[in-house]
């Protein structure tokens, strides 16, 4: 740094960096990093077992259970009445792996008479419930 006026054109400072000492230090880091690299891939040798990548999928069977307007009550296609409904539902339920009912109503059933349905299953056991609608309103 040189002291004096700044009008004297014989003493100007340096505008220079000096990257030697820069050069070595990064010298330095790639020869430890050469030399760690190697040592972080070090790994051990294990025999793993393979598996399938298929799942095995195992639906339950499902019970389709309709309620026609007339509030008549169809269980796969074959008529039953309410009163045979607990019984069936209770031997449904102790089966393994349990069932899904899949209930279907017609448009202008009540409402009272599904939740019925719903109720006498849900107190027997049967976990799995669920409607089944026509998307294309026909």
């Amino acid at each position: 740094m040189s002291f004096g006026s700044f009008n004297s054109p014989q003493h100007q400072a340096k505008a220079e960096i000096n990257v030697v000492l820069l050069v070595d230090v990064m010298l330095v880091l790639l020869v430890i990093f050469i030399i760690t690299a190697p040592l972080l891939t070090h790994s051990v040798k294990i025999d793993l077992p393979k598996a399938s990548s298929t799942p095995n999928i195992t639906k339950p069977e499902h019970i389709e259970f309709a309620i026609r307007e007339d509030g008549s009550l169809y269980w796969n296609g074959e008529l039953t009445t309410k009163a045979h409904l607990a019984e069936r539902f209770a031997q449904e339920a102790r089966k393994e792996p349990q069932p899904e009912l899949h209930i279907r109503a017609d448009r202008l059933v009540h409402y009272e008479k599904v939740a019925q349905v719903m109720a006498i299953a849900a107190k027997t056991g049967l976990l799995r419930i669920g409607f089944v609608s026509d998307p294309t309103g026909e």
